[in-house]
């Protein structure tokens, strides 16, 4: 951890839920994507794989997110989770001030095992705030609780049987669209990976080394197969959309 943690302040990253700011470190060129190995890294090239995406990944995404969307902020926050025993993870969220924020653990940094993961990732999370994911996800949450609360009253539960009734209908409202949302989100980061200069079909190439979630009913996340074939179709129909 320690290794991990001075090998990315070296390179302009701040841990600890601070933004990152990461100019390209003029000491550490990035390598040529052909001679990435698709292999684990070590602590100080994962490093600067991990800063030379973000300082390509960001400004497109920035780009995107002001072309496609009104009223939002674009400006992304990209933090590092390195608290001890989180396990391999990304997420997007926002700031109370609503800026977007885009967080990596160390452990995905780690395995991730060429720019491209990395890419393909944060292109991913990107896209979540561009699609509008946590705001359409609430709006779906509530309606749930609503109408499962409304049915319970109308069944004649009582104030517990009503509140547990709306906690379940928030629960099934903002799962769903969860599969749809991470589609869109793969289909979008898909293009904006293209246009930084990624490859996302090899980026996608992540999640088939990772647990598949399967088609369940209301699962969070699509199978991964169904996940790669939408990043390929829009690759392959990508002509600098």
């Amino acid at each position: 951890m320690l290794k991990w943690l001075a090998t990315i302040g070296m390179l302009a990253l701040t841990a600890c839920g601070t933004p990152v700011v990461a100019p390209r470190p003029p000491s550490l060129p990035p390598p040529p994507p052909s001679q990435v190995p698709d292999r684990l890294q070590s602590p100080e090239i994962a490093a600067r794989n991990f800063v030379e995406v973000i300082y390509r990944m960001r400004p497109v995404a920035m780009r995107e997110c002001n072309a496609r969307t009104r009223g939002v902020r674009c400006d992304y926050a990209i933090v590092i989770d390195d608290r001890p025993g989180v396990p391999p993870n990304a997420f997007q969220t926002r700031a109370p001030d609503g800026q977007p924020v885009i967080g990596f653990t160390l452990p995905l940094i780690a395995e991730a095992r060429n720019t491209d993961e990395l890419a393909f990732i944060l292109g991913h999370e990107a896209a979540h705030h561009i699609a509008g994911h946590i705001d359409r996800g609430r709006r779906s949450a509530a309606e749930g609780a609503v109408l499962a609360g409304a049915m319970a009253q109308i069944l004649g539960g009582d104030e517990i049987a009503i509140r547990r009734a709306q906690q379940v209908g928030a629960d099934v409202g903002q799962r769903r669209y969860g599969k749809t949302f991470e589609l869109e989100a793969d289909a979008l980061g898909a293009v904006l990976t293209l246009r930084a200069g990624f490859d996302p079909v090899r980026g996608v190439a992540y999640f088939e080394r990772v647990p598949d979630p399967g088609n369940r009913f209301l699962g969070s996340h699509p199978p991964n197969a169904q996940r790669v074939d939408t990043v390929r179709r829009v690759a392959a129909g990508y002509a600098g959309r």
